[in-house]
């Protein structure tokens, strides 16, 4: 921290800012020089909010959404990190640690954090690099700026696989049981030791570099290949619940689950979401499907405001679409129901939703009715 840095923090205690959230991120600056950079930065990065202190106010501020505070910068943090997907400070990097340090709490909830040196001729990645999207932020703040990044990642250094991200990007996610091994995997990956990685599902261009992967990496057609040859860790993509004999790949293996399964939905008015929601899981065990691999409820737009449909996607953090009957009449289905067509203009509704939605004309499950609740099942094609 420079004397000038501490003076002004020592000098502005007292009065606790205001923020006003916006945007995704927060730009803060405390010198002239830092102000200067992060106006320039604002006009390019309209997702960013600017606070800077009131004595470098230009008179311009209330309308161009710039925000000014007359107390201790130390005390913006407290409401900055819960408001906020990133920050981006014009202060030094020895004041930003002592000031965020008693706000931090864990990689999985803590902002990423870009700081900028007083001649913008640096961009640093500091914190949450790679949950919280720094390493990213930083890359854009520098080409920005035209300042030189700096990212000390190991798996953004060696250009490999980021285990803690690994088709986040796709909507991916790891298993639960697989979070206490992302630590040890990702070792494996930047030391270099023999990575096996299976994909039986989900998108697969994920590689995002602009080299050819380390051989240290080696990509197996099937778990039963991968265990035989011996890996000192895995990744594993699929949404299938792994059978007993394919779990030593998960000694020191993490697994994901890619968004594939599309579920199409039936049920009467009024069904609970607690009904419907005991159907999804018990088709998915009887499957050995992973919940996690779900992506989307489809159904006929006659449900399209039905309360346990809406409550079950929202408690997962699934799409939710509906098609008209004429759109699902499009659909080839096994058995078309007058029934079901004299009450909704449609000869089906889950398994015509499934097939419209996953873009596969054979479904895994085509119909099954329970209780109130009739399903279907297919994987995105």
């Amino acid at each position: 921290m420079s004397r000038t840095e501490t003076a002004i923090i020592e000098l502005m205690e007292g009065v606790v800012p205001k923020i006003k959230q916006t945007g995704k991120y927060a730009m803060v600056a405390i010198t002239k020089h830092g102000v200067e950079m992060a106006r320039s930065l604002k006009k390019k990065f309209p997702e960013a909010d600017l606070y800077y202190m009131s004595k470098f106010a230009h008179g311009d501020e209330e309308a161009a959404g710039i925000q000014l505070f007359n107390g201790s910068v130390r005390l913006l943090f407290p409401a900055l990190f819960p408001a906020y997907e990133g920050l981006i400070l014009f202060i030094s990097l020895g004041a930003v640690v002592r000031m965020i340090a008693p706000v931090l709490k864990d990689k999985k909830t803590d902002p990423g954090v870009v700081v900028v040196d007083d001649r913008g001729q640096h961009a640093i990645s500091v914190l949450s690099g790679h949950l919280g999207g720094a390493n990213e932020l930083t890359r854009e703040v520098a080409a920005l700026l035209g300042a030189q990044p700096v990212i000390t990642t190991a798996s953004d250094v060696q250009k490999t696989i980021p285990v803690d991200l690994f088709g986040r990007r796709f909507g991916w996610r790891w298993d639960p049981d697989s979070e206490k091994k992302l630590t040890p995997v990702s070792a494996s990956v930047v030391n270099e030791e023999h990575v096996a990685i299976i994909q039986e599902s989900g998108e697969t261009d994920w590689w995002m570099h602009d080299t050819p992967m380390p051989p240290s990496l080696k990509i197996y057609d099937s778990i039963e290949a991968a265990i035989e040859a011996s890996p000192d860790a895995a990744l594993v993509i699929t949404h299938r619940i792994l059978r007993p004999e394919e779990m030593p790949i998960l000694e020191n293996g993490v697994l994901y689950r890619p968004k594939v399964i599309a579920l199409g939905i039936g049920c009467n008015r009024g069904t609970a979401a607690e009904e419907i929601e005991s159907v999804i899981k018990d088709t998915l065990n009887e499957l050995r499907f992973s919940i996690w691999s779900v992506k989307a409820i489809c159904t006929i737009d006659l449900k399209k405001d039905e309360a346990g449909l809406l409550s079950v996607c929202d408690k997962y953090g699934w799409e939710f679409v509906y098609y008209t009957p004429q759109e699902l009449n499009e659909m080839n289905i096994e058995e078309p129901s007058e029934t079901v067509f004299k009450f909704t203009g449609a000869y089906g509704v889950s398994e015509p939703a499934c097939k419209r939605y996953s873009g596969n004309e054979k479904l895994v499950l085509t119909k099954k009715k329970s209780g109130n609740v009739t399903i279907s099942v297919g994987i995105l094609a």
